[in-house]
């Protein structure tokens, strides 16, 4: 396994954007993950939808082939660690998408996001770029 796919490229390839998808079908063989972190913020938005649960069962089959990581102690204490680093620099980021940064740390995994504005903020995290 080599990338976590955050919640923005998820939701994006589940709508089936023509860029999202071919990315992710290109790195499949790679290995994709998702933070059960990301599941939940795109949950989140299932409930917005007209039939929440009917667009709940069609993320859950989407999503079915990835690895789903979740938390623990040793995530748990890095994101403490990285909260208080960014909070003491005054360049804090929400703490969803810092638990999954300590994720992907934990799990010495590639981020592939489309926030690179707040990730960036977070030592050797590895970011994917498109090229």
């Amino acid at each position: 396994m080599r990338f976590l796919v955050d919640s923005d490229w998820l939701i994006d390839a589940a709508i089936g954007e023509p860029d999202a998808v071919w990315t992710l079908d290109r790195l499949a063989d790679d290995g994709l993950a998702v933070s059960v972190i990301a599941l939940a913020e795109v949950y989140e938005g299932a409930f917005g939808a007209p039939d929440p649960v009917a667009r709940l069962a069609e993320f859950r089959e989407f999503v079915s082939g990835y690895a789903c990581l979740p938390l623990t102690d040793p995530i748990a204490e890095r994101f403490a660690r990285l909260r208080a680093d960014l909070r003491r620099h005054g360049q804090l980021i929400p703490d969803m998408d810092l638990l999954i940064a300590a994720t992907a740390l934990d799990a010495d995994l590639t981020l592939l996001t489309r926030n690179l504005r707040h990730f960036a903020r977070i030592p050797n995290l590895k970011l994917y770029a498109l090229r």
